[in-house]
Formats: structure tokens, sequence, C-alpha cells
């Protein structure tokens, strides 16, 4: 184990300094790489939303409006093709997903039939691969009623068509806006994701994606008063429209389309050039150029309607034929909003109305907040992890050092090489990391010292301390990555962040841990040929403990089992604070902009709303003011509402930091994915676990774990914290570490099962668990260091994240110990199936005379 031939070390010192090299530009500014060559590393990680500001907003179609749509359109088509026909017919009528229509004389039924067979043709080959796609289908359930029904598949495909659609236009609209490297992709069947780093007004670009855009022009009819038609009806192929002007006019407007938008190719925010007002200029095609001149040739004199989105923007005097083919639109117009429109009309109309049902947007100054504090969270963390692993182990605490760094500069090449995205809860990811990074080297260290106590020599202990500890390694992490695999496929946004952080970390740690430690601890022994380990300046755990941990099993149990039940009645009777991820409803972060945050001044401005339920608090500094507005219950668009109101009543004096907004439908998703995500990793373990071990080993371990679970739980109903979509991640980052506690202690008690048959089994946990007591006092303390100095470095946002991890390690270090061991003797687990010592292995435990333990329980 501790031979390296010259290519292993190649390899590994290569890949230390290929980490070190894709880490550098992260931290060196990017005018030193101007000069190297494409290959070489100058990419620095992408920072999420969350550390450099921008919006995150999830845009969901209108499936039922486009449902809708198509079946007034199959409504027009009907009564088009029975006239081109000639064939009489009666009661032409939408019903639920269906329109139907009665043919008047039965000998023109089958003539009938024949004419609107279009409807029901393919409209699509290839769907999905699954071949052509019929939108209707015909059926006569009455003699000479035919009846066209919208399929399923028609409207998948409808909606598939619309989404691809919109997702272009959404792209050419959030384009024109000049903003730098937006994401919008797919998200689903029926959204549309768009991230845009660093923009400074979120406002205008839901305005800017919320409006269909479908322009027409089309005549106002003049030959009845207004307000006639308002009262009693408009005339026939007409509808009344109103005007964007406060107060908003009304209008008769004729139905039919003379030029709509779709004949634009061109539209720009310019000046008219007589009052030096806002105006957008326009241009049609051909097509467009030749009706709109015929129709103002027809109509001079008479008014006609600029039409966007059912409002009129102006409805101008045809003085003469504009035969040019272009035009100008005025209104009440700002320069901006001139420029937002001319950008609507060049990127051209969606095909279905889109609706906000998420948004979390980060101001530019609190994103620089969150990287000051990451970074100044990791440093001590870091001063803290590599002071306590030199204290407790001298020169291989320095080992341990070394390799904990070049960890964090693989983490975080690797994050670069792939271009992730590096969210707040990433960075508590890699914070995480180092503190249970170390883990592994602990196990060995632990492992290298009861060899040699046992009385092997340095070398041999060493060798065998290595070769031993490796199954447990790779035991503890795979239950942590299993956890973090499933984090990161049922979690969203900054969940996944921290998930795929994680799970590079682990990858990460078991290489540089154990491989790296192992090289230079090969390199010290030959090199120096030491006749002792390295002194330990400090020692937690004495070399020698004799704790009676079974003993203490019914105690332990029937405390367990009381603060359990207690937990889940607290959760079934007590509301647990949950945050809008989980009940909807909009979460604000403001910061004064003179001064101290009145709070009782936001909460009286606020409370004239009509908001329903509002809680106001002071979040951190005292400029610094959370705002948390309960769901509205109107729909998606009533949450949009909330920020349009407390903006307007408090931007004068507050900056707007953070707003985050989620609907019912995407919070009642992502309860959903929260519980998956949570069953599902412990099924994963449970199987994995029963794999490598027993079956008992697999019931201990998920027993335990679900006592943890239940416990944290518990602590977020006590504490009051909120319980947010960050809480889950720390809920499967805690299963995954108390699995790992678990699994190191199992590990040796199975070693033990083999090793000692005729030993009393309370004995023999009780030998197992003094055995792994040092390390597992090492890790939880390693990690509570790293994970105190998140909580009080870290910044607000994820202090409560950070809560229920500290809470977690504890309670898991608990578990480990007092739980999962114990219920092995109540599931009288003994060494029947296991495998035969090996001859090599000692018939007497090393430690055992010296422990002191009891042979009974």
């Amino acid at each position: 184990m501790l031979h390296f031939p010259r290519w292993q070390t190649i390899l590994i010192w290569l890949a230390v300094a290929l980490g070190i090299a894709y880490a550098a530009p992260n931290i060196i500014p990017a005018s030193y790489f101007s000069s190297l060559p494409s290959w070489a590393p100058s990419r620095p990680m992408t920072l999420g939303l969350d550390l450099q500001g921008g919006s995150h907003i999830l845009l969901q179609i209108d499936r039922q409006e486009l449902v809708e749509e198509r079946l007034k359109s199959a409504r027009d088509d009907v009564r088009r093709l029975l006239r081109d026909a000639r064939i009489g017919y009666t009661g032409l009528s939408v019903s639920g997903n269906a329109v139907q229509v009665r043919v008047r004389d039965d000998s023109q039924v089958q003539a009938a039939r024949e004419a609107l067979s279009e409807l029901t043709a393919p409209v699509a080959s290839g769907l999905f691969g699954s071949g052509s796609v019929a939108e209707m289908e015909m059926s006569e359930p009455q003699p000479g009623l035919l009846r066209f029904t919208l399929t399923e598949e028609g409207i998948t495909y409808r909606l598939s068509a619309a989404l691809s659609q919109s997702i272009e236009v959404v792209s050419r609209r959030v384009n024109e806006l000049g903003t730098t490297e937006p994401v919008i992709q797919r998200q689903g069947d029926d959204r549309i994701l768009v991230q845009v780093p660093g923009l400074q007004d979120p406002q205008r670009l839901k305005d800017i994606l919320g409006q269909t855009a479908k322009m027409t022009f089309q005549m106002v009819d003049q030959s009845v008063p207004v307000q006639e038609a308002i009262e009693s009806r408009p005339p026939p192929g007409t509808s009344v429209m109103y005007s964007m002007d406060d107060p908003p006019v009304p209008y008769v407007i004729e139905d039919r389309v003379i030029v709509s938008g779709e004949n634009l190719v061109d539209a720009q925010a310019t000046f008219d050039q007589r009052t030096n007002e806002p105006v957008v200029s326009f241009r049609f095609d051909t097509k467009g150029a030749t009706r709109f001149g015929q129709a103002t040739q027809e109509n001079v004199g008479r008014l006609f309607a600029i039409i966007l989105d059912g409002q009129v923007i102006s409805a101008p005097q045809i003085r003469e034929p504009i035969l040019g083919g272009s035009g100008q639109i005025s209104g009440n117009f700002t320069v901006q909003s001139a420029n937002d429109l001319a950008v609507l009309l060049r990127a051209g109309a969606l095909p279905a109305t889109l609706t906000v049902i998420e948004e979390r947007t980060v101001g530019p100054g609190l994103g620089q907040d969150s990287i000051d504090a990451g970074k100044v969270a990791s440093m001590i963390g870091a001063v803290l992890v590599v002071a306590f692993m030199i204290a407790v182990y001298g020169l291989l605490g320095i080992f341990a050092v070394v390799a904990l760094v070049a960890n964090i500069a693989m983490i975080i090449a690797i994050l670069s090489g792939l271009g992730a995205t590096l969210t707040l809860p990433g960075i508590a990811g890699i914070v995480l990391t180092m503190g249970m990074a170390v883990d592994s080297n602990v196990l060995v260290f632990e492992r290298i010292r009861e060899e040699r106590a046992g009385g092997r020599s340095v070398i041999q202990a060493i060798d065998s301390g290595f070769s031993k500890a490796l199954a447990t390694i790779v035991d503890a992490n795979v239950t942590t990555l299993i956890a973090a695999v499933i984090l990161f496929y049922l979690g969203t946004g900054p969940v996944r962040g921290f998930a795929v952080t994680l799970a590079i970390g682990i990858v990460t740690t078991v290489f540089s841990a154990y491989t790296l430690t192992r090289w230079m601890t090969a390199v010290w022994v030959k090199t120096r040929r030491p006749k002792e380990l390295p002194a330990s300046p400090l020692h937690v755990i004495p070399p020698e403990t004799s704790v009676r941990f079974m003993r203490l099993r019914r105690f332990t149990f029937s405390l367990s089992a009381l603060a359990s039940i207690a937990a889940l009645a607290l959760f079934m009777t007590v509301n647990m604070n949950y945050g809008i991820d989980f009940k909807g409803g909009s979460s604000i972060e403001v910061q004064a902009i003179e001064g101290e945050a009145d709070i009782s001044d936001i909460r009286s401005r606020l409370s004239g709303l009509n908001l329903g339920e509002v809680q106001v608090q002071e979040f951190g500094d005292p400029r610094d003011v959370l705002i948390r507005v309960q769901a509205q219950g109107g729909g998606e668009s009533a949450e949009q509402s909330v920020i349009n109101k407390v903006r307007g009543e408090l931007e004068a004096d507050y900056n707007f930091r953070r707003v985050e907004v989620v609907g019912p439908t995407v919070s009642g998703e992502l309860a959903r994915a929260g519980t998956i995500a949570v069953l599902a990793s412990l099924l994963a373990i449970l199987v994995y676990i029963w794999l490598r071990f027993e079956w008992q080993f697999a019931v201990g371990a998920i027993l335990a774990t679900t006592h943890d679970v239940i416990m944290t739980i518990g602590f977020f109903v006590v504490t009051g914290i909120e319980f947010n979509l960050t809480s889950i991640a720390a809920i499967l980052t805690i299963v995954g570490y108390s699995l790992n506690d678990t699994v190191v202690v199992y590990d040796r008690v199975r070693e033990n099962l083999r090793r000692y048959k005729k030993m009393p089994l309370p004995q023999l946990l009780d030998l197992s668990m003094n055995q792994t007591l040092s390390r597992t006092v090492m890790t939880s303390v390693t990690t509570l260091l790293a994970l105190i100095a998140l909580y009080v470095f870290g910044g607000e946002v994820i202090r409560s994240f950070t809560a229920a991890m500290i809470f977690g390690v504890v309670i898991g270090t608990y578990s480990s110990i007092f739980i999962a061991s114990p219920l092995l003797i109540l599931f009288r687990m003994r060494a029947s199936g296991v495998q035969e010592p090996d001859e090599k292995v000692d018939k007497q435990p090393t430690t055992g005379p010296k422990t002191g333990v009891a042979a009974k329980g």
C-alpha cells in the first residue's frame, strides 16, 4: 500500500497541478490569462444570480387559453368550409373541448363530412417519434350532428409547438434588452425558465415577457355613439375596446383585421419631428404594405385603431392614403416605453399568454455581500479546521491539510471546467466539504494509531491503517453521494448547485484523502524511517476508552422514542414556519436608503394595501428588513400584483435587494418533490447498505436516520426557523452525514463479528464503538467548526440552513452511537451470516483487555 511506481506519482501530482491551474482563474485577474492559448485554463466559475444579482423567472403557458383559441379557430373553419361548400347548417357552437354543428339537410351530411375532413387531417408528422397527429376527431352522436373533439395528442402537439415558438420570441425579447449571457430554456411540457444575470430592473423584464404582443390594425366604427354601444349592444361585427390611457377611453372597433403584426418587418423607437415626443416607427412587408395602403386609400377621413393585446394604443385619423408601407405609432410614451414596445413588435407575438409562476430576484448589492460573507466564512472555517487537524495529528495533520487544499482546488477546478454555476448554497457545500473532507484522513489516522497500539511497527501500522480504512471510506462516502445525486435530480435551482458541489467534493475527497495523503505518508516513511508516529500536541479523546454504551441503551431508546413522538406531535399540531417555497406567497428583502429601517412605518404602510397577512421583521442589519406576504389565492398573476403594490409603496425609501415570488402551482410541486427526495434517498441508501452488509444493518441504519430526520423536523417546529427549499437540502445532507457516521461504526462491528464469534454482542458493540469513538468525535468537531463559521459569518440568507446542519451533526453523532448500534441487539444480530475469519486476523481483541468492557450488556 505504501509503494508508488513513478507513473502513479506523476499522475497524482498531475491531477493536483491541473486542479490548481484550473482553479487559478477564480483568484488571479483575467488579464493574466489573455496571452495563453485557447486550451489553457482561463475561465472562472459562473456565479449564480444570488451572488452576482439578477432575475430568475419561471413562465408558464396558459394551456386553457391555447385550447380556447384552437376551438375558436376550428369554429371559424367549420363556418368557412360549410359556406364554401354551400351546405346549410345551424347550432354551430363550442361545448367543452369540442365544436359541433347540425346539418339542416340530411342529404348533405356526407358532403359536410367531406368538406370538414381537413379538420381531422394530420397536422404533424414524427411528433416525439410517434408518427402523425390528428388534432381533432369527428363523431356523429346524432344523425346530422357533427362533433369535432380536440384530442389529447393534439393539445400536446399544440402546446409543444407553442412552447417552442414562445422560447424563440422570449429569446429575441431578452436579447433586445442588451443583457449579458441570459439563460432561456424549456422546463417541462409548458414552462420556460429565464435567468438574466446582473439585471437592474426586473419589473421591466416581467413587463416585456408578460405581454403577448398581438398587434392588429382595425377600423373604428363611428356609425353609433360609443356610450350607446356600451349600454345596449355594439353593431354586429364590432366590439368595444378601451385605450391604455388613464382613464381609459372606449372605442367601437370593427372585428375585421386590416393588417396584423405578422406583417411587420421592423419597429424602432424614434421622436416625432413636429412634437418631439417619443413614438414608434414601423415598416410592413410587401403584403402588409399593399393591404394597409388599400385600406387607408378606401377610408380617408375615418379613424383606424392600433391595438395591442386587446387594448387601443392609439386611434389616429387617416388624412391621406399611406402607401409607403411605413408609419408611426404615437401615444403617451416615455422613451423607455416606446423602446419596449418596439422590442415587443420586433420580437413578434407570443402564441399564448405567459404567466409568471415563480420569481427570484437578487440585487447586485446583496450579491456582493453574499460573496464577501462566503469568503469570510470559508477562510475562517478553513483556519479552524487546519489548526485543529495540526493540533491533533501533528505532521500527519499537515499532510491532511495539504490534501484538503488540493481537494478544494480540484472542486473549484471541476466546477470551472464543467461551466457549473456557483450559488450561495454551493459555497455552503464547499465549506461543509472542508469539514467532512478530513473524515477520511481521520479514519486512516485513527486506524494507524490503533494498529500501532496493537503492537505493530510504524510501517506495518501505516500500511495496515490505509488498507483497512479503504472499505470504510468508500462505504461512508457512497451513502452521502447517493443523497447528493437524488438531491440533484429532484431538486431545483440553488439546491441543485449545492448537490453538485457536495457530490464533486465527495469524489475529490476520496482521491485527496486516500491517494494524496497516502503518497505523502509513504514518502515520509521512505525518507525518514521513523521509529514512532508523529507526536500529537492535543488529545481530544484518551487513547484507550472503556465506555459501556450498551448499558445506556434502554435509557437512550426511551429518551429518543419520547423525543420522536413529541416531535411528530408538534409537527401535526403546531404550524411549522413554512417558507414561500412550500406555501406560496412573496418574500421581499429591502434596505433603507438612509439610516435605519422603520419597521412599524413599513408595517402601517403595507397594511393599507389589502394584502392579507404581512410579516415585517429585521433581517440581520438594522437597515435590512424582510417582508413576507401570504399567498393571495387569486391565481398566479395575483402574486405578481403584490410585488407591484409593495414596490409602489416603498421604493422611494428602500432598495429592493431580493424578491422571491412562488405561486401555488410551484409551491405544491416543491413540497411534493421535497418529500419524494427524502424518501427516495432513504430507500436508495437502504438498498445499498443491505447489499454491502446484512439486512439488520440496513434496517438499523434507516431507523437511526429516520430518527434524525424526525428530530430535525422537530427542531424546525420548536425554533420557528423558516422551513424552505434549502431546508430540504439540509435534511438530505444530514441523512448522508448521519449514515456516513453509522456506516463507519457498522463497518467496525462487521469486522469484529468476523473476528470474535463467541463474544457477547453487547460487549462486541461496546468494543466497536470505543474503537471508533475518537474518529466519530473528531469528524463531528471538524464539521462543526466549519458549520459554526458558516453560521456566524455566512450571512442571514443561509443561517437557517446552517443551524439545521449544526443540529443534524450533533443528533447524527448521537444516533450512530446510541440508536444504530443498540438496534442490532434488538434484531438479534450475530455472525451467522458473515464469512469465516481470515487466518491472519487476530483471535483476541487487540484492545479488548484494556477496554474493561463487561461481558454482559
